[in-house]
């Protein structure tokens, strides 16, 4: 299963194989793995100082064939899924208090924030499955999918990183969200699962764009490209078991700021 697609801004995209293990980068030369056995990788940042900020059973920072400790498990959390950077490369990720592939319930989840000086904090409990992160242009409002529920759920950003109120802002009509990324105008681009496309909702929440994937199950998004007007799109089922997927999209990317970290 394909995951965690990022863009490396050199032509390049990392993404992650969540079953099977590994993390690799995809570029017109060819694929090349970074890390060759961990699994369970939903969510991938790149570094202003060089290396990857990956998660799984814990979150680690990869950089020159090593990893290093970030954040390891809070009493409870069975594991990090997705995460996105913020203002001040402050980085945002999401914890499971379940093993969603051993076929457990879901049990409410956390948000963390991770601090350019290696502290975290947890920011907010109570997300079932918490899946697709980001950040609004303005750095002011931090966005978050569950999975299990199918929403998108909105939460104001302070200036240190902190969340306040939260409200809930869309659903998509799968009854699955899955990853998302954030748009140059403000939409928020969530993938559906076994809805099989992706769908856009402006900042208030109305639902402006379909654009079906042809994949049984569309897992993840990131904007790319030279403009950041192409759309890479990590999938699961078919023939190949996952794939890496490219189109145009009609709203250039937010292009996402680099983890402080490392």
């Amino acid at each position: 299963m394909a995951e965690a697609p990022r863009w490396d801004g050199d032509g390049g995209v990392y993404f992650s194989d969540v079953l099977g293990g590994g993390v690799y980068r995809w570029s017109p030369a060819g694929v090349e793995t970074l890390l060759a056995k961990r699994r369970g990788v939903g969510g991938l940042a790149l570094c202003a100082g060089g290396g990857l900020v990956v998660s799984g059973r814990t979150v680690v920072l990869a950089k020159d064939g090593e990893t290093s400790a970030v954040l390891e498990p809070d009493e409870g959390v069975t594991g990090f899924n997705d995460m996105a950077t913020g203002p001040g490369g402050r980085l945002y990720v999401g914890a499971l208090r379940f093993r969603p592939f051993a076929g457990e319930d879901p049990v409410p989840g956390d948000v963390w924030r991770i601090d350019p000086d290696g502290s975290a904090e947890l920011l907010f409990r109570g997300i079932m499955w918490p899946n697709g992160i980001g950040v609004s242009p303005d750095g002011g409002t931090l966005y978050c999918c569950d999975y299990s529920t199918g929403t998108l759920i909105a939460h104001d950003l302070d200036q240190r990183g902190n969340t306040s109120a939260w409200r809930l802002l869309a659903a998509s009509d799968s009854g699955e969200a899955d990853g998302l990324a954030i748009d140059a105008e403000g939409g928020i681009w969530v993938a559906t699962g076994n809805g099989a496309s992706l769908i856009r909702f402006d900042a208030g929440g109305s639902l402006c764009e379909i654009l079906e994937v042809p994949a049984p199950f569309v897992s993840a998004l990131c904007f790319g490209g030279p403009d950041m007007s192409e759309l890479y799109v990590t999938t699961m089922g078919g023939d190949n078991g996952g794939s890496l997927l490219r189109t145009s999209s009609p709203v250039p990317g937010l292009r996402m700021a680099a983890c402080a970290l490392g």
